[in-house]
């Protein structure tokens, strides 16, 4: 019998675990072990995937994983993973002064001025951003890792000017599977940061330690924040933190980040541990009766043989012998063993498989899980059923019901865009519009009474003012859609649509996780892009980038809303509608044609935590939204700039330079002339609706003013209906703008952007084609 077999609310012990690679390593690192009791929890609206419980936290996983991990039913689950009954009061350790950390017979501290580097480092939803923040306040900076567009975030902490710390991505383990966990381990492995600040949820100990005990391993100075501590005192729970301390072998300090408590004490231990490069006490966690010592033997068996090659790779070797156990590829290319060595290994793990009844990856999985098992047993007061898990509970009966998920999840999106796109973004818009036009005036009005030169006044004005204006004014509705988007993810809802929406994307290749970047894309692509980051997988958010242009975004219902007013009064719901329809239609085709070609398998397995629901922190989401802000200004805007100055050029100069007063003259007007042939079959060979289509490259509002402009009001005297339509179709699929071009460019690099341009353009073109055909054979 399989995981997939069991009923909702059943209970299994799993006998074996399928699958190879990485995939597999995953399912065991997030405790789906041989051995492990888990029960189905509920299935998604759509039937897939399912959510269960395993280790004392919730999991989601794909019916197709659970087919692939054979289980035994039992009536009722024996390790209920129960820890202390009560607690005695202690007293907190001092800073390691007193020898418990630090041998004052060998003090080396560093020399002062030493620059102390920190790596913080934390499963996801543990509150390791909100730590961050309290730690550096506005003194941090984004960036990206080298070679991938995973963020880095680095700052100092606050009033600590010599010191530096990097907030790495949310993982779960430091084994090879998604582009964080490489991303995370070779910035550990490689930049070797002075100290580990490893931030735990205390409401979710057992999955959070699992991470540490891979930390320990590095063999750097560590301190571990127990975060969240106030919810677990609330439920009536406790730590034991000396007797913690005293098995893991590093300080463990009671935080809560959200509350800023505890965090100057934490501070004060992390600098002391980094200036006295205290490492920690214990690395060994396999217990030599368990299974007679099998994987005990193995582990130091294995670590005598690599260890110079661990030594000349700069490899932790305790690390290094576990992950070499476990076959982890990245590790043992950069060991560099010989044949016979590499033979030895196989032989001695292949001895301890034999022993212990379970393959390598499994057995170092389990050895872990047992450890924090007896760990939570003498040091947890596990707390009652907790209120933020009861109100989550009540929250999902509506937000994931069978029949309520999707109602809901349709008509949150449409308040997000009402709210931006109606109320508090365009009113923000306007505002803002309003004041670039007062400061557009200013200038102008100065620039006149200076009697500046006409280019330089006509490029100020015309060009900067005209171009980078109207789309600096996009930055009110990013702004607030991101607003929204964090409280989404902060509460925990993201993770929530990702499980309902997860089968229905997974037909067209994509997961779960990418409905929330598309339907931005409706809004705006811009922000749609950069929401792509939330996503683990490369594949998919490469994928889903490309497919957000299809999504049509605001901008272009200017556009609709003018060719309805003149060719189709009266039906502008059903035009508009059918748009959608439309854009839609050929982005689920287009997501068939990459999935055979571009972007062939599967979508990454569907293995996540669904987080209780909490109220996100005012001071997070400001952080957030000044982040995305300061990026989109300082990332798209240079791009802006120089399209805009490269358009005015060409708009306002002849071929030979000289200033033109009718834009029929110019050079764009030129280049547009060269276009109409290619655009004659569609119905639109006029060099004015060529221009027009160019201009939208910089802002699609401008299509719309430049029609006016041209035409005069006339044009509904030189398109016919169909091409009226055809031109709808092409403005609905063509290249998006000049700022969505530049994010593209910012997440996949220039030539990605130039192939979504073109591609874009090949598109529009066919199709429009295509309905133009169709609609003159109807018309016929």
């Amino acid at each position: 019998m399989t995981l997939k077999e069991l009923e909702i609310g059943k209970s299994a012990v799993i006998r074996t675990v399928g699958g190879q690679g990485a995939l597999r390593q995953h399912f065991l690192d997030m405790g789906m072990i041989p051995g492990a009791e888990v029960t189905v929890v509920k299935l998604a609206p759509m039937g897939d995937p399912m959510e269960l419980q395993v280790h004392g936290y919730e999991l989601t996983l794909r019916l197709a994983e659970a087919d692939q991990i054979e289980i035994a039913p039992i009536d009722q689950r024996t390790r209920n993973h129960a820890g202390m009954e009560r607690l005695q009061a202690t007293e907190h350790p001092g800073l390691g002064e007193e020898g418990k950390y630090h041998s004052k017979k060998d003090e080396n501290p560093l020399p002062e001025g030493t620059l102390l580097t920190y790596a913080l480092v934390g499963n996801q939803n543990c509150g390791k951003t909100t730590l961050f923040n309290q730690l550096t306040g506005s003194n941090q900076h984004v960036g990206n890792f080298p070679g991938v567009t995973v963020d880095r975030k680095d700052g100092i902490i606050k009033e600590h000017a010599d010191t530096d710390i990097t907030d790495l991505p949310g993982i779960y383990s430091m084994s090879p599977y998604s582009s964080e966990e490489i991303v995370s381990r070779n910035f550990v492995l490689e930049e070797r940061p002075r100290a580990l600040i490893n931030i735990v949820d205390a409401t979710n100990i057992e999955r959070n330690l699992y991470l540490t005990m891979q930390l320990l391993e590095m063999d750097i100075p560590m301190v571990v924040a127990l975060n969240m501590m106030d919810e677990v005192t609330g439920n009536q729970g406790a730590v034991d933190v000396n007797g913690m301390e005293a098995l893991l072998g590093v300080p463990v300090i009671p935080i809560s980040a959200a509350r800023n408590e505890g965090v100057d004490e934490l501070v004060r231990h992390a600098l002391h541990i980094a200036k006295y490069q205290e490492k920690p006490l214990r690395q060994d966690f396999c217990d030599k009766n368990d299974h007679d010592g099998a994987v005990h033997r193995c582990i130091h068996a294995v670590i005598h043989l690599i260890e110079d090659h661990a030594e000349y790779a700069e490899i932790p070797v305790r690390f290094a012998a576990t992950k070499a156990i476990e076959g982890d590829p990245l590790i043992l290319e950069k060991l560099a063993l010989d044949q016979n060595e590499t033979e030895m290994l196989e032989h001695i793990v292949q001895q301890m498989e034999a022993e212990r009844g379970l393959d390598r990856s499994a057995a170092i999985a389990d050895m872990r899980f047992d450890f924090i098992e007896r760990l939570c047993e003498q040091t947890v007061v596990k707390p009652k059923e907790s209120r933020e898990r009861i109100r989550s509970e009540r929250i999902d009966r509506v937000l994931t019901g069978k029949y309520t998920a999707i109602p809901c999840f349709v008509g949150i999106m449409v308040l997000v865009f009402y709210l931006t796109f109606n109320v508090i973004g365009a009113w923000l818009q306007k505002i803002l519009q309003m004041g670039i036009d007062a400061v557009s005036d200013m200038v102008d009005t100065g620039l006149t009474a200076l009697q500046v030169n006409e280019a330089i006044h006509s490029l100020i004005i015309d060009g900067i003012f005209t171009g980078v204006g109207s789309v600096l004014s996009f930055l009110p509705i990013i702004v607030t859609l991101f607003f929204f988007l964090s409280l989404m993810e902060d509460s925990g809802y993201i993770a929530r649509v990702a499980f309902v929406m997860d089968k229905l994307l997974r037909k067209i290749g994509l997961s779960g996780r990418s409905i929330v970047p598309m339907l931005i894309g409706f809004g705006c692509t811009v922000p749609a892009v950069m929401a792509t980051r939330t996503l683990t997988s490369e594949r998919d958010r490469k994928m889903t980038i490309l497919l957000t242009p299809f999504m049509s975004c605001t901008a272009k219902l200017p556009i609709y809303s003018f060719f309805v007013s003149v060719f189709f009064p009266g039906h502008g719901a059903l035009i508009m509608a059918g748009l959608y329809l439309f854009g839609i239609v050929m982005g689920i085709l287009v997501a068939f044609l990459y999935r055979s070609t571009l972007f062939q398998g599967e979508p990454v397995p569907f293995v996540m935590e669904l987080p209780n629901y909490r109220l996100p922190g005012a001071k997070n989401v400001a952080q957030l939204l000044w982040e995305k802000a300061k990026d989109f200004l300082q990332k798209a805007f240079s791009v802006i700039l120089i399209a805009t100055i490269v358009v005015w050029f060409l708009q306002s100069f002849n071929l030979r330079l000289n200033m033109v007063e009718d834009s029929a003259d110019s050079i764009l007007a030129v280049v547009s002339s060269l276009l109409v042939p290619l655009f004659a079959p569609l119905g639109l060979g006029d060099w004015r609706i060529c221009t027009a289509l160019l201009s939208g490259f910089m802002a699609k509002e401008s299509v719309v003013s430049t029609l006016g402009i041209l035409f005069g009001g006339s044009i509904g005297s030189v398109l016919s209906p169909v091409s009226a339509v055809s031109l709808l179709i092409f403005s609905l699929l063509y290249t998006p703008c000049v700022a969505a071009v530049a994010s593209i460019k910012r997440e996949l690099g220039g030539k990605w952007a130039v192939g979504v341009v073109l591609w874009q353009c090949a598109v529009a073109w066919i199709a429009a084609f295509l309905v133009r055909l169709v609609c003159m054979g109807v018309l016929v």
